[in-house]
């Protein structure tokens, strides 16, 4: 009968170590003497854990604003903060106290002289009509110095979805532009007569038109058909 192999890991009842087991012995025992190299291990899992913490965040924060549940500061609002728009509370004045220049920015003819009209009907003191041009996108501009602005308040009552524009001149004369939008005057018995302010429209739209300010015109040629 054959004889069964002899294991060589035993000898005479006893384990022999190996060579691979002597080397995982000392490696071990090498790690536990050896607390620096320790350290640096402990150090490196930390480094990697935040690096996968930030990547992780950055990654729900841009979702958060695609999806507009985050806004970011924009140039408009920060634009909009600087107002150029008088905020003062202002009375009604009686018409016949405002002196008011028609202008029809529009391609329309006779329509400065058919405001300027129902303007005079309402006793509003009517000065100059004409024909100008104007960049401005709107229903009106409605344009006054600093002395003007109560008068100009009373004249946007009866201008609905005007924007009031000021400019450098002394008097308290008042000026209308009437553009593309323009379709009619507020009806006298709708007009609001109460106390209020200025409207200035075009004031939320500064960042995405150019120029900055509305093109109000510095010069009014006569115009045969106003």
């Amino acid at each position: 009968m054959a004889r069964k192999p002899k294991d060589p890991t035993v000898l005479h009842g006893h384990h022999v170590v190996t060579g691979s087991e002597l080397r995982a012995a000392f490696a071990e025992d090498d790690e536990l003497e050896n607390p620096a190299r320790m350290r640096r291990r402990i150090l490196h899992g930390v480094v990697l854990v935040l690096l996968v913490a930030l990547v992780t965040a950055a990654v729900v924060v841009a979702l958060q604003i695609r999806d507009g549940q985050i806004k970011l500061p924009t140039a408009e609002r920060s634009q909009a903060a600087a107002t150029v728009c008088p905020q003062a509370t202002y009375d009604y004045t009686p018409h016949a106290k405002i002196k008011v220049n028609v202008y029809n920015s529009t391609s329309r003819p006779g329509l400065a002289r058919t405001v300027a009209g129902e303007l005079r009907a309402r006793k509003f003191t009517v000065g100059a009509v004409g024909n100008t041009s104007s960049g401005f996108r709107g229903v009106a501009l409605v344009v006054s110095g600093a002395a003007g602005q109560s008068g100009a308040f009373s004249v946007q009552r009866n201008l609905p979805g005007s924007d009031y524009v000021q400019d450098a001149r002394n008097d308290a004369s008042v000026d209308v532009i009437l553009t593309g939008d323009f379709k009619a005057l507020a009806k006298p018995a709708l007009v609001d007569q109460t106390p209020g302010k200025l409207s200035c429209p075009r004031e939320t739209r500064r960042v995405v038109e150019d120029p900055a300010a509305p093109v109000v015109p510095t010069v009014v040629p006569a115009s045969p058909n106003p």
